[in-house]
């Protein structure tokens, strides 16, 4: 297949029954052509929410022939407001951002044209809950872009799906992140493909600025951000076929 977009995104609704906090989950849908059924993927969103370089991802999924769903867990009080309680949920493994992230898998399992598995991807941030979301239960599969390791990466891989992890070696947010996450998955006989490009910073999968100029500015020189076209192509094919082997029907 290949990477064209298919059709357009659409903002929806995400229904939460039941859930006490009020307000309204919010995301971003995406459909190929075609009656389906399609492998279905739940995205994680970077910390910068779903802006330009979120949306580019989603499409690109969407021509590769998934079904996606981003749910918006800034959705109640914007970024500032839930940025806190998001990565608190992150460090936690629990909280209300899973419980949205939740309610995306559900929708996207109930419709007539998506498969009966799914697969969660994440960016950055939504790499760490991608990561903590493989030993849900829930999922066939997971990819891990650039995502923190949690604390007790051990216990978070017991009973992991098949999980494939991108990372940058110019990334010093996350110093040696690939070769743990390599062992830690070898070591429990976990199937997986973990790859640092050595020369790809934190979001090389990027094809847009993300978040505010003064923070990128601030961040190169830990973060070694900028697109790399030739090392995200061969990324997005190894995430591709990661998940063609587990979660096509």
């Amino acid at each position: 297949m290949t990477g064209a977009v298919q059709s357009a995104l659409t903002d929806v609704e995400i229904p939460q029954p039941g859930d006490p906090r009020g307000g309204v989950l919010t995301g971003v849908l995406g459909v190929p052509r075609g009656a389906g059924p399609h492998p279905a993927l739940v995205v994680v969103h970077e910390v910068f929410g779903i802006d330009a370089s979120m949306r580019d991802h989603l499409e690109r999924l969407v021509g590769l022939g998934y079904v996606v769903l981003m749910p918006n867990l800034f959705s109640r009080g914007g970024a500032r407001r839930c940025l806190t309680a998001t990565f608190r949920a992150l460090r936690a493994g629990t909280g209300p951002a899973f419980d949205d992230i939740e309610a995306a898998r559900r929708m996207l399992l109930e419709r007539d044209d998506t498969d009966d598995r799914a697969g969660v991807i994440g960016f950055c941030m939504g790499g760490g809950f991608a990561l903590l979301l493989a030993g849900s239960g829930g999922y066939g599969a997971a990819s891990v872009n650039y995502g923190m390791l949690p604390a007790d990466l051990d216990d978070a891989l017991d009973g992991a799906c098949p999980i494939v992890g991108t990372f940058g070696g110019r990334d010093r947010t996350l110093p040696g992140a690939a070769a743990k996450l390599e062992a830690a998955l070898a070591a429990r006989g976990i199937d997986h493909d973990v790859h640092e490009y050595p020369d790809a910073g934190h979001a090389f999968l990027n094809r847009h600025d993300a978040g505010p100029a003064l923070v990128r500015v601030l961040m190169k020189p830990m973060m070694g951000g900028g697109h790399r076209p030739a090392e995200a192509e061969d990324a997005w094919g190894r995430i591709d076929r990661f998940f063609r082997r587990y979660l096509a029907a």
